[in-house]
């Protein structure tokens, strides 16, 4: 990752107050030491060959690309040859990764819920480091998400003799998730979050210009710096290679508004005969609804993808659920508004402190 301009947004805890003041309530509706690395991730256990990459290839993303999974997200024709090589490199490193890292993306995943971040985002430390404490690039970012000293300690990560907060898996993480909550909010793009992580806000900016003002990253991919272009294309391929599918972290804003939009029809006739709709206003946070309600993060996201985007966003989610799931998120809905409003503002905190 190259070194980030400071961006001029507001900040995350001003956002979280104003979203906060939106919870108007719930309305019914009728529906240690360093060593260098490449953070490109090209070694020997990465580099093996399948014996048949392209069948592989075909049976792993069938799903996605035909938009009949959990999350309805297809793969973008511009991406597929990229996406089909990617995998068939590093497949088998990534799912030995997939193994030993647990502990890691199980700790990932609770921070980035806590900021509204998508928790797929985890895969982004996987291009940019290995998952590696000590890795580091040559230009001078390290760190398991490659923090550059400015951009660490613009985000609450201290750098001294002895003790370099980067190396620090929680810590960072919580940075991380701060600095792509302000990425998102100047983007509202994760295809573009992602670009503007690796080469810096200004030449995402500088891309957008020169496509004529387009804020499609399909569009305006050839005006980034390669590495940039080829640092989302490497995320969306790990992407697939450990959910088997896309999602909307690997869509661009129009594709994710239609998926948004269109996400309910995709239903089937007895989940949306069984299921009910509440269009719902704050800064709800799912982990939080999924306690409560006892429910899989799959299937809740099948009834209501990209929901901790949406409501980080825009303040309200028109949340979908079986009808004996809903009646429990009403009983608590307030409870669970209040954690949830408790958890980001902790979260924050942590990451001020």
């Amino acid at each position: 990752m190259r070194k980030l301009r400071q961006i001029s947004i507001i900040g995350f805890l001003g956002f979280s107050l104003v979203q906060t003041a939106k919870a108007a309530g719930i309305h019914q509706e009728s529906n240690g030491g360093m060593v260098i690395v490449d953070t490109s991730i090209k070694n020997d256990s990465l580099d093996l060959p399948l014996k048949d990459p392209k069948k592989d290839f075909k049976d792993l993303l069938t799903t996605a690309v035909s938009g009949d999974g959990a999350n309805n997200a297809k793969l973008n024709p511009m991406a597929i040859s990229f996406v089909q090589n990617y995998i068939s490199k590093n497949k088998k490193g990534f799912l030995n990764m997939k193994e030993w890292a647990k502990p890691y993306f199980d700790m990932m995943d609770e921070v980035l819920a806590q900021h509204g971040v998508p928790i797929e985002m985890k895969y982004l430390a996987v291009i940019e480091s290995g998952l590696k404490y000590n890795a580091k690039s040559w230009a001078g970012a390290c760190g398991p998400w490659a923090f550059m000293p400015a951009a660490a300690q613009q985000y609450g990560l201290s750098i001294r003799q002895g003790r370099d907060e980067r190396l620090d898996y929680y810590k960072s993480t919580h940075a991380a998730a701060r600095l792509l909550t302000d990425l998102y909010q100047k983007y509202g793009d994760w295809l573009l979050v992602l670009a503007a992580y690796n080469g810096g806000p200004g030449n995402v900016d500088k891309a957008i210009r020169k496509s004529g003002g387009s804020k499609d990253f399909w569009t305006l991919q050839y005006f980034l710096p390669v590495e940039s272009m080829n640092h989302v294309k490497k995320f969306i391929g790990t992407h697939y290679i450990f959910e088997g599918e896309g999602g909307v972290t690997t869509v661009t804003k129009k594709e994710m508004k239609d998926l948004l939009v269109n996400g309910s029809s995709n239903l089937k006739e007895d989940e949306m005969n069984n299921s009910t709709a509440y269009t719902i206003s704050g800064r709800f946070n799912s982990a939080v609804i999924l306690r409560h309600i006892e429910m899989e993060k799959s299937n809740f996201d099948h009834y209501n993808p990209g929901f901790d985007n949406k409501i980080a966003v825009e303040g309200k989610y028109e949340l979908r659920l079986p009808i004996q799931k809903m009646n429990t998120f009403v009983a608590k809905r307030y409870e669970i508004l209040e954690e949830s409003i408790q958890l980001l503002l902790k979260s924050t905190n942590t990451g001020t402190n």
